[in-house]
């Protein structure tokens, strides 16, 4: 089993950045495709980053290109998304998520992730 833990989160204002950390425990991430999801209010969950643990492969959505960047502490067992230049649109539980797959690829869908974390509140103010 792992877990995932999300922090960073909190009350910010447009133009701010942040980055939120996930912090995996109970097996190591080494072989681990890793991603960020955020669920906005009213709306579904959705894609935002994924990268191979250890191959520093990354795809993003499309709408976060350019300001949002997913990273990876392999001594730590952690995961980051940094977000800069953050929208009110921006605002959403963003949650981490792990895959255990081989071969080890890119994954963008839900369906695909065998870990969640509870999520992190990000909330931005215009």
């Amino acid at each position: 089993q792992v877990q995932l833990v999300e922090s960073g989160g909190g009350l910010v204002q447009a133009g701010d950045s942040l980055r939120l950390t996930c912090v995996a425990s109970g097996r190591t991430l080494s072989g681990a495709t890793m991603g960020w999801f955020r669920r906005a209010p009213g709306k579904e969950r959705e894609f935002v980053a994924t990268i191979t643990w250890g191959g520093r492969v990354a795809n993003y959505a499309d709408s976060v290109k350019g300001r949002f960047t997913i990273s990876e502490d392999d001594a730590k067992n952690t995961v980051y998304l940094e977000i800069h230049n953050l929208k009110p649109e921006d605002t959403a539980a963003y949650y981490c998520a792990a895959a255990f797959k081989e071969p080890i690829v890119l994954l963008t869908k839900e369906r695909h992730y065998d870990y969640w974390g509870q999520g992190a509140q990000v909330t931005v103010s215009s």
